[in-house]
């Protein structure tokens, strides 16, 4: 298919496959010409991913080295994974990422029975977010944390059920936009339910019956 047609069938502006094009995000079509050239459903699948990646608000650097990992997987699936997740938000400060030790997230991952692997970055992000719940006064408590972690096992569960494993780029595809797409659909049920349970716990007996 020739440029135009690539546009119509991804939705992606002309100007912006160009810019993706000299960024190295989307690969060179088949030359017919000095001038033009083919593209294939290959470059549909890429410019799919990246449009996505980039509508989940990732800026280039993260996008370019997730389609490395997924070109050119090095190592087991689960290492893979793991450094194509670390390019998503929230994003660890150069001090933070110099850190060896993250002593509140290891307490947490030790009480919950779960790996403790500091150079996994979302060890490093819990640990930040810990340390914020402690300078706002509501540290996470031992109730807290039972229910957080048996609740968010589940999701993971279910989650790593339905991975694709023929590939890594279907593993990596499947991780990264579930990730980057589906925590905002939690976070939402979440307050969702949050209204939910206030309006059944809170609302006095009177405005209750009147239901």
């Amino acid at each position: 298919m020739r440029v135009s047609e690539l546009v119509a069938r991804t939705g992606v502006p002309l100007a912006t496959v160009k810019y993706y094009l000299r960024e190295g995000l989307l690969m060179p079509g088949e030359a017919t010409s000095a001038t033009q050239a083919r593209y294939g459903e290959k470059h549909v699948e890429r410019l799919g991913l990246v449009k996505a990646l980039a509508g989940a608000g990732l800026p280039i650097p993260r996008i370019r080295e997730i389609l490395r990992l997924v070109d050119n997987p090095d190592g087991s699936l689960f290492e893979v994974l793991g450094e194509a997740i670390a390019q998503l938000p929230p994003y660890l400060d150069a001090s933070a990422d110099e850190v060896d030790e993250f002593p509140r997230a290891r307490a947490v991952l030790d009480r919950l029975g779960q790996v403790y692997d500091p150079r996994y970055v979302a060890v490093g992000q819990l640990e930040r977010a810990l340390e914020g719940l402690e300078e706002a006064g509501i540290p996470m408590t031992e109730e807290r944390l039972e229910a957080y972690g048996r609740h968010v096992r589940g999701i993971a569960e279910i989650d790593i059920g339905l991975m694709p494993t023929e590939s890594a780029e279907d593993a990596i595809r499947y991780a990264v936009l579930g990730t980057a797409i589906y925590e905002p659909v939690i976070a939402a049920m979440r307050r969702l339910a949050h209204q939910d349970v206030a309006q059944k716990r809170l609302r006095n007996p009177e405005e209750q019956e009147q239901q």
